[in-house]
């Protein structure tokens, strides 16, 4: 009975003026006017920012026709014209309610973005950003982690693709830890550091959802700094992938460390690859078939016969073109003393974009 009392004492601000305007319509016929409409409409608008049920005000504005109606006339004029203002008085409301959950909505959204804008720059005051951060879903006095994907088209924040992966996600994790967003096309999705399963299945479910894209993953990190710095990570990650063509779906940034190391000293990379590789290019057909072929013969794991399946060769083609790298550059790919200066080579000539670009 509480309940009742409660929704009848709400409805009656918002049924303000109804009943008297339905009683003058019956008398007139008249339609109701430009200010009466505007009247509903802030009412509507009042209602869906107080957080009131659009139905349950509805059924209020109905119970309040039917109690007012055995005091108008019955003729069927009367009838038409108060069942139009009936018609009229709920569209206003309903149409101020919904303009009013539209601009909340889109006051939310900016908010969100506001948000994620601050968190991935680092720019805002940390102690306020842990607080915003509550509000949607992460406490950033623990680790997070940042997985980023990216795909063969920019993807957008209300698409279908991201609609389809936020869905898959939540449906299956607590969404109040998780905070799925885009950011300059790409597709994130900001974890626990603690509950890896999450960032694999958001990987998962982004492959799945496009014609294929690359997922990156930061490392775990503490803080509003961390979250900045493993969101950097996956970045760098999903670059270093692009330059070096890594395949595989999911990249993780504590598996290419390594790659960093590499390019932080340009000119002595840039030595290795020129005193190791550049006798390649005094072979038929230049030094891309070769450095090809170690290439596929070090991501194969040495195997020969898996190398040759992977170009298309035979076995005995494979161990030719592997014969004649050691002869021009007298290291021996097959030779675990000389192999690693070979395959660190090949790796620097990725990252240098060698031989399409000049040492």
């Amino acid at each position: 009975m509480g309940d009742k009392h409660d929704i009848r004492d709400t409805s009656e601000h918002y049924l303000d003026g109804f009943t008297r305007t339905l009683s003058e319509v019956s008398a007139t016929g008249r339609r109701l006017t430009r200010e009466e409409l505007k009247t509903r409409r802030t009412l509507g608008e009042q209602a869906a920012e107080a957080g009131h049920g659009l139905r349950a005000l509805i059924v209020a504005h109905l119970a309040a026709t039917r109690a007012a109606w055995p005091s108008v006339p019955c003729s069927a004029e009367s009838d038409l014209a108060t069942l139009a203002a009936v018609e009229q008085a709920i569209d206003a409301f309903a149409e101020g309610y919904e303009r009013a959950q539209r601009l909340s909505v889109r006051r939310e959204e900016a908010a969100r973005r506001e948000f994620i804008d601050d968190l991935l720059y680092g720019r805002s005051d940390l102690g306020r950003l842990a607080e915003r951060a509550e509000r949607f879903g992460l406490h950033l006095s623990r680790a997070h982690a940042v997985a980023v994907a990216e795909g063969p088209a920019a993807y957008v924040e209300s698409g279908p693709v991201a609609r389809r992966v936020e869905a898959a996600v939540l449906a299956r994790f607590d969404s109040r830890s998780i905070l799925l967003t885009t950011k300059n096309g790409r597709l994130l999705c900001i974890a626990p550091g603690d509950e890896d399963e999450i960032l694999v299945h958001f990987a998962k479910q982004a492959y799945a959802a496009t014609d294929g894209c690359r997922v990156a993953v930061g490392r775990p990190q503490h803080g509003a700094g961390g979250v900045v710095q493993s969101y950097e990570e996956a970045l760098a990650a999903l670059e270093m992938a692009a330059r070096l063509g890594l395949t595989g779906p999911v990249l993780r940034a504590a598996d290419l460390l390594v790659y960093p190391v590499l390019t932080r000293d340009r000119q002595a990379l840039v030595d290795l690859v020129s005193h190791t590789l550049d006798p390649l290019t005094r072979a038929r057909g230049g030094a891309v078939p070769l450095l090809d072929t170690l290439s596929t013969y070090f991501d194969s794991g040495c195997v020969a016969a898996e190398a040759a399946r992977r170009l298309s060769l035979s076995v005995r083609a494979l161990t030719y073109r592997l014969e004649r790298i050691h002869k021009l550059t007298g290291a021996d790919p097959a030779d675990p003393a000389q192999r690693y200066m070979l395959q660190t080579a090949v790796i620097g000539a990725r990252l240098l974009d060698w031989p399409n670009r000049p040492l």
